[in-house]
């Protein structure tokens, strides 16, 4: 406690005796020492000192609380804190602007910057437009010190509610808090492409969570995210608290930090996903059918096993650093992604559908395009095989991704391929109940029925989301296949196996008595 009191006369060195935040630190002190020893008080009282009207008081006008007993024990808010006072100072400001806060601490993220410092005021109560330092450091330790997801999703959502009615928030507010995500996790994945199809992507959202309403509650917004997007935000909360625990280094050292420029080994790979560079021009757009946002949006809905990126470095390792782990982490653009199958390229049929997507050993999506611009997916979080049962672990899911973002389906035994097992339903299904699956593709791959409606099939594509290993596997079990099937079509018998053999019969009845062994 000493330690504390000492760190906290020292950050308000510079402030003049007669400043508000020197007054107010005098009543917390008395008013804690108040507490803590009985005969104190009881000295107080019998001198006639009244103690009610400061008790009264609790909190200052820049926002500090003055009964709180401890300042934050956090060294790098504390130092951040200073830095960010002195330079309000030179503004003119006895405490910590907001200007000052969002370009020093958050100069490429503008808009969250603002949100998050309006959410640290509104929280301290302070009458003023500025934080005093108190006040900063009892709300960044507040702020750092939230633990559960559940009030983490509600604090972001607060952030991009409605400025007029706080409890509410519209679509413009979610479409704001998707895109601070996606250019989070796209930049700090060293991803410089941009995404044709992502307002399309965030509509699919919008749509289903407002339905044709223009704004929803907090509370159900927050019940919504938490139910599919979850992970989503969570992203931005990591981002958050490294850039408020590590900002003061940057600004010790001299310029701003750049962010946190995210080059994990992963994602330095070519993009798997369609994209389109700064300059307009399409890349790589045959090979891929899937947007980069889609997949960005499918890596925070479905379960971690279908996102894990690859083994991180190791701290012990003498070529790793915190930040490169800490980037490593933050990052969940599912880059190891193969596209194993693609109708456009490979042909719609159950044989080609079947060639490409058996013996992976490893998670699988299978997207699949109908008519009227409807898309769907099928999670499987293993190995398919043909089988007349369903089959399926826990991330098994069913989705529906396009006009409308839906989680259809989500339970184990839900996946169902059968294309040579007589006597039960052939072709590719999906759903918990055999009699009505949510989606059913014939056997030859021509028909889809989607909740029971006939639809026209466009085309289907499946991505490998194992690691390079399933892949690997994959292939050398189609090579030795190939090797095999060659080794059997010459066989080379000896004298010995040719006198019993079917063949030397079959040319006997036809008449041929001479040949050669």
């Amino acid at each position: 406690m000493g330690n504390s009191s000492s760190k906290a006369d020292n950050v308000v060195g510079s402030e003049s005796p007669d400043s508000p935040e020197a007054i107010l630190r005098e009543m917390a002190k008395s008013h804690s020492t108040a507490n803590i020893s009985p005969s104190i008080t009881c000295s107080s009282a019998s001198s006639g000192i009244n103690l009610k009207s400061e008790s009264k008081l609790s909190r200052s006008a820049s926002g500090a609380d003055v009964t709180e007993k401890y300042l934050t024990q956090l060294v790098p808010v504390e130092k951040l804190a200073v830095i960010l006072k002195e330079k309000s100072v030179k503004l003119g400001v006895n405490g910590i602007a907001s200007d000052v806060f969002v370009t020093q601490v958050f100069p490429h993220y503008a808009d969250l910057g603002k949100r998050l410092f309006t959410f640290l005021h509104l929280n301290s109560r302070a009458t003023t437009t500025y934080l005093g330092t108190m006040a900063f450091r009892q709300q960044c330790e507040r702020f750092l010190g939230i633990m559960d997801d559940a009030k983490v999703l509600e604090c972001y959502i607060k952030m991009y509610a409605q400025e007029d009615n706080p409890d509410f928030i519209d679509k413009e507010g979610v479409t704001r808090l998707l895109h601070i995500c996606y250019t989070i996790a796209m930049q700090h994945s060293g991803n410089g492409f941009v995404c044709s199809e992502i307002n399309r992507t965030f509509s699919s959202v919008t749509k289903s969570i407002f339905f044709s309403q223009d704004s929803m509650s907090l509370g159900y917004v927050c019940r919504w995210f938490e139910q599919n997007l979850m992970r989503l935000v969570l992203l931005i909360h990591k981002y958050c608290v490294h850039t408020l625990s590590t900002a003061y280094r940057g600004l010790e050292q001299g310029p701003p930090p750049c962010g946190i420029e995210l080059q994990t080994p992963v994602l330095e790979q070519r993009n798997p996903f369609t994209e389109k560079s700064p300059s307009g021009n399409v890349v790589d757009a045959s090979s891929s059918l899937m947007p980069l946002s889609q997949a960005w949006l499918l890596a925070g809905a479905l379960p971690p096993s279908y996102s894990r990126p690859q083994q991180v470095t190791s701290p012990n390792s003498s070529k790793a650093s915190a930040a490169q782990i800490f980037k490593e982490k933050l990052s969940m653009m599912p880059s190891h992604w193969t596209l194993l199958y693609n109708s456009n390229e490979h042909g719609l049929g159950a044989n080609r559908f079947l060639h490409h997507v058996l013996g992976y050993r490893g998670p699988t999506l299978i997207l699949i395009h109908a008519e009227n611009d409807q898309t769907y997916l099928v999670a499987a979080p293993g190995e398919w095989k043909e089988t007349h049962l369903y089959v399926g672990g826990d991330g098994s899911c069913i989705m529906q991704l396009l006009p409308k973002f839906v989680i259809l389906e989500r339970k184990p035994n839900i996946l169902y391929l059968n294309t040579c097992v007589r006597g039960y339903p052939k072709g590719l299904r999906a759903g918990s109940d055999p009699r009505k699956p949510i989606i059913s593709i014939d056997e030859h791959f021509e028909k889809i029925d989607i909740k029971g409606i006939a639809h026209v099939l466009l085309s289907i594509e499946v991505w490998g989301c194992g690691d390079k290993t399933s892949r690997e596997v994959q292939l050398d079990i189609k090579k030795w296949q190939i090797k095999e099937a060659e080794r059997q079509r010459t066989v080379k018998l000896t004298a010995a196996d040719w006198m019993d053999h079917p063949d030397r019969f079959l040319l006997e009845l036809g008449g041929r008595q001479n040949y050669n062994n």
